[in-house]
């Protein structure tokens, strides 16, 4: 797939985002009634997306690995990502890490229902790769990938500002939680709702949900040279949306992972015990 390549047309298509952004307005609250290529309203929001940034770097920030993991666990997500072979090529072991670790924290709580399956997006990486992946721990096999927009407000390219607050037009941090489907102003949606207090708890107030988008498809890369940007929605593919959606039913774990990411669920030890007990059941 040619946008998984950062070509040069890429890498000058970041720098021609930073005076011409395509925006595109998400489902949330008053949001959900502007049209797309609006920016944010509200003083808060003009305040956070008025400050010039800074160029993105295609450097990506390294990812410190979980603390208070057992090595029998670090060997097994290591042979995981080995076996999940070259669709998982890009996913950077100490992501996969951070994902399986909140997995097995969060399962036993009741707060993730559905065994066995986890989503992972990491925001670090630009929004030409394929930076969602849907894996089956127990089979140990990438059940979707693709393309996955950023909100406005995190940054072009790659995203670099994240934001709990309303109107922020942030993407959030965290590990996330899937709910029920709707059909809204994009069509087939499912909600969110956020698992970190203070990172991404305002999530499903905001209508941040998956859904389709134009802007998130390999044809508008090919156009711009990047994806386009959401109000915080984790938006997707017109051609996989439907496929993803439904696979990761609610009570599914999410994480959408990038630099600066705390959250009370990267609990090693604990995840060292559950894995011990059940393993990825």
């Amino acid at each position: 797939m040619a946008c998984r390549v950062l070509s040069l047309r890429v890498w000058f298509g970041e720098i021609l985002a930073l005076g011409c952004l395509g925006l595109a307005a998400c489902d949330s609250g008053a949001a959900s009634q502007l049209p797309a290529h609006t920016s944010a309203a509200g003083s808060h929001a003009a305040a956070f997306v008025a400050k010039p940034p800074l160029p993105d770097s295609l450097q990506l920030t390294p990812v410190p690995p979980v603390a208070g993991v057992p090595d029998t666990l670090r060997q097994a997500i290591a042979q995981l990502h080995q076996a999940l072979g070259p669709a998982a090529a890009d996913l950077r072991p100490a992501v996969l890490e951070q994902a399986c670790v909140g997995y097995l924290t969060l399962h036993p709580t009741g707060r993730i229902e559905r065994a066995g399956v986890l989503a992972v997006a990491d925001m670090d990486l630009p929004n030409t790769t394929e930076r969602l992946w849907v894996i089956d721990l127990q089979a140990a096999k990438v059940l979707h990938r693709s393309l996955v927009a950023h909100g406005q407000g995190s940054g072009h390219l790659r995203a670099r500002r994240f934001s709990n607050l309303e109107s922020s037009a942030c993407t959030s941090l965290g590990f996330y939680r899937t709910a029920g489907t709707y059909d809204g102003i994009h069509g087939y949606s499912r909600r969110l709702e956020g698992l970190d207090k203070g990172e991404n708890t305002n999530v499903f107030d905001r209508y941040i949900v998956l859904h389709a988008a134009d802007y998130a498809s390999p044809a508008y890369v090919q156009q711009h040279g990047h994806l386009g940007y959401s109000r915080g929605c984790p938006a997707l593919p017109p051609g996989q949306y439907k496929a993803i959606i439904s696979t990761v039913r609610a009570g599914s774990m999410l994480l959408v992972s990038g630099p600066g990411l705390a959250s009370r669920w990267l609990d090693g030890p604990a995840a060292g015990r559950r894995f011990a007990r059940r393993g990825w059941r």
